[in-house]
């Protein structure tokens, strides 16, 4: 019978580490997550003593949801081509900025399994992720790659694709923000 405990190993740890920073340095934090479809939010709360820490979060999967949740216009709707490391910050910023957190992190990938090969651009690619993490000393960005894309191509089937993705973006927003609060992460 497969492991079905949550969360998965790795977003545990992952979480907990982050738990205990925020914990540490009396911070709070707050979620604006897309690909990762609430796992960032609820990797949080699975740990002991979140009221402590946080603060809210939004899954803002839809363009629909990004103009009625993340101040996003018309414009931004009608322009979007993708997930990228400006776009998570502008979410981030957003939801910082309506909850009061100490910092938000953000995140939006291409969990897949979706198109790959020569006819998507780098952040359409199945395995694609861009985060944020949104705090005083302003916003910090980046973007990765899980590695996980569709059967023939990284050795994952359609079925496990999505999921796995779903958990590394996850698991790398947690990180992210985790070095962001040690002192570890570049403007």
């Amino acid at each position: 019978m497969p492991d079905s405990s949550f969360p998965p190993p790795a977003l545990r740890q992952a979480a907990q580490q982050t738990a205990s920073l925020l914990l540490e340095h009396g911070a709070t934090v707050s979620v604006a997550e897309t690909a990762a479809g609430g796992l960032i939010s609820a990797a949080l709360l699975s740990v002991p003593g979140a009221s402590k820490f946080y603060k809210g979060g939004v899954t803002l999967y839809t363009l629909e949801s990004r103009l009625a949740y993340a101040g996003w216009t018309d414009k931004d709707t009608s322009t979007y081509n993708g997930p990228t490391p400006n776009i998570v910050a502008g979410l981030a910023e957003h939801v910082r900025a309506q909850l009061g957190s100490t910092y938000t992190v953000g995140e939006s990938g291409t969990a897949g399994p979706g198109v790959s090969g020569s006819g998507a651009t780098r952040n359409r690619q199945p395995g694609y992720v861009a985060l944020a993490v949104s705090a005083d000393a302003g916003t910090y960005k980046r973007d990765a790659e899980t590695g996980v894309m569709a059967t023939g191509e990284g050795g994952t089937s359609n079925s496990t694709v999505r999921e796995e993705n779903m958990v590394a973006f996850a698991v790398l927003a947690l990180t992210f923000l985790s070095e962001v609060i040690e002192g570890n992460a570049k403007l």
